[in-house]
């Protein structure tokens, strides 16, 4: 599978939500991810990346190109 350069977003996960850290791929709908820690989430993420470009291959559908993104510190 080729390598995607896709952005992740992570952040805190509200009380409500239960805690622990969401990440988001804006670049593919519904690509996302979670786990305790930022470090947890990113891996989660870069897993939910695979399995995301995987089922759309299959599905025929379009792997959307990567946008490129200034990165917020």
């Amino acid at each position: 599978m080729p390598h995607h350069n896709c952005t992740i977003i992570i952040e805190p996960a509200s009380a409500e939500d239960g805690g622990g850290v969401l990440a988001f791929v804006p670049d593919l709908p519904g690509c996302m991810s979670d786990g305790d820690t930022y470090e947890q989430a990113a891996r989660n993420a870069a897993g939910a990346i695979e399995s995301w470009i995987e089922a759309a291959t299959e599905m025929g559908r379009p792997v959307p190109a990567p946008a490129l993104r200034q990165a917020v510190v």
